[in-house]
């Protein structure tokens, strides 16, 4: 996922340099194609906004921009940064990463300008992800819970098959407590036992969750994703500076 410019700063403990090295504390299967990857941050200090993203890669090699996946109150309180990496279809990681716990990894930011904003003047959130496109909007969706919960939040999550959602037991969690509006769409065929919905996201999808046209939503996926939700959202009344997006690059 690209972030392509610098953002200022919110969260955990001694000021940051734009550059640490930090070990892996665990990697985590989040789905047949991804990773969850907890890195310690050591004590160091690390300010972001929900929404940005970090540059990182092997120690001394080259770094590629992920968004971070929790909010800044989580890097408080566990002092971890949490990335969802895709991994290779034979399930080893990409060239400039490593998944082995320990190993050292090179971590420069946060950048990007995708971001929650300080005090958003709507009353209704929607996030749109596809993918690991989830792992920005599941940082503001954190940070929207734990200091906004007075916000309406409607999740729109679309993966090619029912295995590819990373935390899906969480976001189940959400919206069986009320606390989020979950709404899942697979694009290939689904396995016998799927009772959500099949296909990809169109106006009538997005109308369950537009519920006024001051909702600020938030888009995350592939080219696809990006190109073919915005045009819906401005047909259901939403303007597009209420629209933001975050591409992969």
């Amino acid at each position: 996922m690209a972030a392509r410019s610098p953002g200022p700063s919110t969260c955990c403990r001694t000021p940051v340099p734009d550059l640490l090295t930090l070990r892996l504390r665990e990697s985590l299967a989040a789905t047949p194609r991804a990773r969850i990857l907890r890195i310690d941050l050591a004590h160091h200090r690390f300010d972001f906004h929900a929404g940005q993203a970090v540059l990182v890669g092997l120690h001394g090699g080259p770094r590629r921009p992920y968004s971070i996946a929790v909010a800044p109150e989580d890097v408080r309180r566990t002092g971890c940064l949490e990335l969802l990496v895709q991994i290779e279809d034979d399930g080893t990681s990409p060239g400039h990463l490593s998944l082995e716990p320990a190993s050292l990894l090179d971590v420069e930011g946060p950048i990007g300008s995708f971001r929650f904003p300080d005090r958003p003047m709507e009353r209704s959130l929607l996030f749109i992800a596809g993918g690991t496109g989830i792992a920005p909007l599941r940082a503001m969706l954190r940070h929207v819970l734990a200091a906004r919960p007075d916000l309406r939040i409607g999740l729109l999550y679309s993966a090619r098959t029912p295995a590819e959602f990373a935390y899906q037991e969480e976001l189940r969690d959400l919206a069986t407590r009320g606390r989020i509006e979950l709404h899942q769409t697979v694009t290939r065929e689904t396995p016998p036992g799927w009772t959500r919905r099949q296909g990809r996201i169109d106006r009538d999808t997005l109308a369950e969750l537009v519920h006024e046209p001051e909702t600020l939503c938030f888009l995350c996926g592939p080219p696809a994703l990006l190109e073919s939700i915005p045009p819906i959202l401005t047909g259901l009344g939403v303007a597009p500076i209420r629209i933001r997006m975050e591409e992969w690059g």
